[in-house]
Order: C-alpha cells, then sequence, then structure tokens
C-alpha cells in the first residue's frame, strides 16, 4: 500500500470524491457540495489558512484509493491554547486497519516533523467547523454543519492506540416539547427586569453583525475546552456566508443602549435539500434549492453567545424564547441544539430544561506522538 501526498489537480478531485464510495449505500449520509470542498482547501482563498497550514494524503492499494486524510497544523490554535497539537480531519476509509494505521501514522509524522507531540481529530478543518466523528445516533442524517461516518471509524482509531479527548452532544427538541414550568417563570422575569431589546439581524449590514457576534462569541466561550477565536478575516467569510443561507428570523441580538450584549444564532437544516443534490449544483439543483428551501422543517441552533455581566440573568432564556417563537411562525417543526461540550455542564442543564433530549454524541480522539 502507498500513502501519497495530494500534488495535482487529479489527486484532488480523488481526494474530494472518495467519500462517494465509502457511502454509495448508507441512506443517511449527506453528499458535501464540491464546490464547498473546494473552497475549504483552498489555501490561497480560505482565510483559515492564514494562521494554519495543510497537507493531504491517499492511501491507496492495488490503483485503487482505500482512504483519505488531512494533516493540520492551526498555529493559532497552538498559541492560543499552549499546545503542540497536530490535527487529523477529512477522514474516510473503507474498514481496514492497516490504512487508518498508515493514514494516522502518516500526520503523525508530518507533526513530529514540526515539532507536535500530539495527534488530536478529525478537525474538518477546526473547531469551528465540523468536527469529532459520530459516536452515537446512526439512526438518521446529520443536520447542518455536523459530521456523519460510519460506526466503525470509532473501532479503527482504538485499534490505532488512540483515547478519548472530548464528547460533544447533540439535542433534539420537536415543536410540541415540553419545557419545566421554571423556564416559563425565568423568561417573565428577565423580559421585566432587563433593560435590553431582541431585534433580528440586519443583513443589509452584515459584516458589521458578523463583527459583534464574533466579539460576543470569542467573549463567551473562551474558556471553553478547544475554544480558538474567530480572526477579522474568518468573521468577514462567516459574514459571506450568512448572505448566502441564513434565515434573518432565525439570528437574534439582544442590545442594551445600543450595545449588543448577547445573541442567538440558528440555521435551517439545508441537508434536507443537500441530501437530494449528491454534492452538485448544477441548474437543475440551483432551482431546486430555491423552490424547496422554504420547505425546509428542521433547524439547528448553533450558538447562543452573552456578556459575562449577562450571565445567570435569564438572558440566555430569553434569546431562546425568542428564537424558539420566529422558528415556530416560519413552520419549522424540530431543532437540533449542537454541538455541546459533554463537561458543559450550565448549557446542558439550559438545553434539558428547555425540552432538549441528548440523541447523538460525537468523539474527538488525540493520543500523543
Amino acid at each position: 500500500m502507498e500513502i501519497r501526498k495530494v500534488s495535482s489537480r487529479r489527486d484532488q478531485k480523488e481526494f474530494i470524491l472518495f467519500p462517494w464510495k465509502v457511502y454509495q449505500n448508507d441512506p443517511y449520509w449527506v453528499p458535501p457540495l464540491i464546490i464547498d470542498m473546494k473552497e475549504k482547501l483552498n489555501k490561497k482563498k480560505h482565510p483559515f489558512f492564514e494562521h494554519a497550514d495543510l497537507e493531504l494524503f491517499l492511501a491507496v492499494k492495488d490503483g485503487e484509493v482505500q482512504g483519505r486524510i488531512a494533516a493540520i497544523l492551526d498555529e493559532r490554535h497552538n498559541e492560543f491554547r499552549h499546545e503542540k497539537v497536530v490535527f487529523f480531519g477529512l477522514y474516510e476509509s473503507f474498514n481496514d486497519p492497516e490504512v487508518a494505521q498508515q493514514l494516522l501514522s502518516t500526520v503523525a509524522n508530518w507533526g513530529k516533523a514540526k515539532g507536535m507531540n500530539i495527534l488530536r481529530g478529525p478537525m474538518n478543518l477546526s473547531m469551528n467547523d465540523e468536527c469529532a466523528f459520530l459516536l452515537e445516533g446512526f439512526d438518521s442524517s446529520p443536520v447542518i454543519m455536523m459530521t456523519y461516518n460510519p460506526p466503525y471509524y470509532n473501532d479503527l482509531m482504538t485499534q490505532c492506540g488512540l483515547v478519548k479527548a472530548k464528547d460533544l452532544y447533540a439535542f433534539y427538541m420537536t415543536k410540541d416539547h415540553q419545557e419545566k414550568e421554571k423556564v416559563r417563570l425565568i423568561v417573565e422575569k428577565a423580559r421585566r427586569d432587563l433593560s435590553v431589546t431582541l431585534r433580528t439581524v440586519n443583513m443589509k449590514d452584515i459584516v458589521n453583525e458578523a463583527r459583534k457576534i464574533a466579539f460576543i462569541y470569542n467573549e463567551a466561550w473562551k474558556g471553553n475546552w478547544g475554544f480558538v477565536p474567530w480572526t477579522e478575516h474568518e468573521m468577514i467569510h462567516m459574514a459571506n456566508k450568512l448572505k448566502q443561507f441564513a434565515d434573518p428570523d432565525l439570528v437574534i441580538f439582544a442590545e442594551n443602549k445600543g450595545q449588543t450584549v448577547g445573541f442567538a444564532f440558528g440555521l435551517p437544516n439545508y441537508n434536507e435539500i443537500l441530501k437530494k443534490l449528491n454534492g452538485r449544483l448544477t441548474p437543475w439543483g440551483i432551482l431546486y434549492f430555491l423552490l424547496n428551501r422554504k420547505k425546509i422543517k428542521g433547524m439547528r441552533a448553533v450558538v447562543f453567545g452573552v456578556l459575562k455581566k449577562y450571565r445567570m440573568t435569564g438572558l440566555s432564556y430569553l434569546l431562546y424564547n425568542q428564537l424558539e417563537k420566529n422558528a415556530l411562525r416560519k413552520g419549522y417543526e424540530w431543532c437540533e441544539t449542537s454541538w455541546q461540550l459533554e463537561d458543559n455542564q450550565a448549557i446542558n442543564k439550559f438545553t434539558e430544561s428547555l425540552g432538549g433530549r441528548i440523541y447523538k454524541k460525537y468523539r474527538i480522539y488525540e493520543k500523543e506522538i
């Protein structure tokens, strides 16, 4: 077997299209848009590569690709977290321990040559992107920007000597979920006591709106495991994505005297549409997308953030209450809140009090190298 570095357009095409072989008979897999994957891997244009390096590898046996992996060195992560981590990501393979071992060893050796001492992943490409392997909950398709994989990936990781670094949870609730009585009282008290106004995102000023989200996010999440703040250029990149895909009614700001003090950020579950497109935005695919985007039934509550002085004030409940009202008015029928760290007791209890239940678990693996 040969581990081949991706060094040509043909190699990159094989790298991008390989998952179609792994998941050809899987009813729950959602093919990624090929154009999005090309953008993600573009070192000249994607802002992630202003502070990170990437190398792609293919495992080839008898002339056929058997697996793929990305080696990722995020200098911003290592500086901010005071670690020496090489990440692996975009992992796909058939159920072959030799393929897994050689791919992971290739990334480990690539990282060791650069002075790294921990192998961790999967990150696609960072924790601000898709990450982790699905561990439990293989009976449904993933929601937008969440991962999916065969169950045997977890077995391959343990066989290759990797151990759990952290588990992530996804919670599920339907439109008729039962929240606890105390939630209604908290919302009423917050509405009465807090001098805040709630509004939806202004799509005509999207860059400044994204800047406000990034500021709150970077402040509210900086103590969380694995967190790395967004850069200015990553924030602008996010703003451009928001322009294309956001439902303005699912992005809500809380303001006090004109200052943003919190936000709630939800996305329609576009995977309900992407599943039908098979990774290609043909003219027919674009038409199908436009005709069906308002028929989406699910949404993902991606992230909430409030400034430190507004924690324990009920503002998070007030934001979710407004998000849910807007979602129900638009016809959404269910919501996934994800992902949440397994040991973030405050946010997990918050979600459970709203009526959410854990229905999927994900795992990030690591080992010393």
